[in-house]
């Protein structure tokens, strides 16, 4: 039995859940994504209101560490981090393109495909033709580690054409406009509270646990605000 509770401020929609194990208890959700500071502690407590579970018998505290939104990274972050420094609990960092291919793997279970398996791409829009993107196999292992990527009608056409390549999160649209793989296939599905549970037990069970003093959001790139002339 692992009781977790998660947090995923990362883009417009966010999630607090508390799970035992797979199992969720009691989820909130906030679309509002200027609110997701104001959103995190409330929910946290309706939880606990919720569930009758008080955080101080929780197993650990998960965030969706990033790539994303910085502000809602900060936001996320700090809010579990102040959780596990009160309540000397371990902190799970989740990183957003797995999650996107690990809900791509979910939306794609039982179909029929060709002999070679699956490839995965998540890609999170940033701006103009840019994304955060990676490739998974069908295993989750990283194929290509997550980076930004400015995108051509060429991109990803080194993989091989007997694999399909499953294209999903918020900057596939993007690709899929000037797309000439013809091994692409293109999800609207992101991922879900499923998708967060699974992957912060993965974690869990395998102990790995983060240094809280060290912990920072998974930028990938660094955040830039350009200097207003006078």
């Amino acid at each position: 039995m692992a009781l977790i509770l998660h947090i995923d401020t990362s883009s417009e929609k966010s999630f607090v859940i508390l799970s035992d194990n797979e199992t969720v208890l009691h989820s909130e959700t906030n679309e509002v994504s200027k609110n997701h500071a104001a959103f995190v502690q409330p929910a946290v407590e309706k939880l606990v209101n919720k569930t009758g579970i008080q955080l101080r018998d929780i197993d650990a505290v998960a965030v969706v560490a990033g790539p994303g939104s910085y502000t809602g990274l900060r936001v996320g972050l700090a809010s579990a981090k102040g959780l596990c420094y009160a309540l000397d609990k371990p902190l799970l960092m989740l990183n957003t393109l797995e999650l996107i291919a690990l809900g791509a793997k979910h939306s794609m279970a039982g179909l029929a495909d060709n002999e070679e398996g699956l490839l995965f791409c998540p890609m999170i829009d940033a701006r103009r033709m840019e994304v955060f993107t990676a490739v998974y196999d069908e295993m989750l292992q990283p194929l290509l580690n997550p980076q930004a990527m400015i995108l051509d009608e060429n991109a990803f056409g080194e993989y091989p054409p007997t694999k399909k390549l499953i294209f999903s999160g918020s900057g596939s649209q993007k690709f899929k406009n000037i797309n000439k793989n013809s091994n692409a296939y293109f999800l609207e599905e992101n991922y879900s509270e499923k998708s967060i549970i699974q992957l912060s037990c993965q974690l869990f069970n395998k102990y790995q646990f983060v240094n809280i003093a060290y912990a920072e959001p998974f930028y990938v790139k660094e955040f830039f605000t350009p200097i207003k002339k006078s």
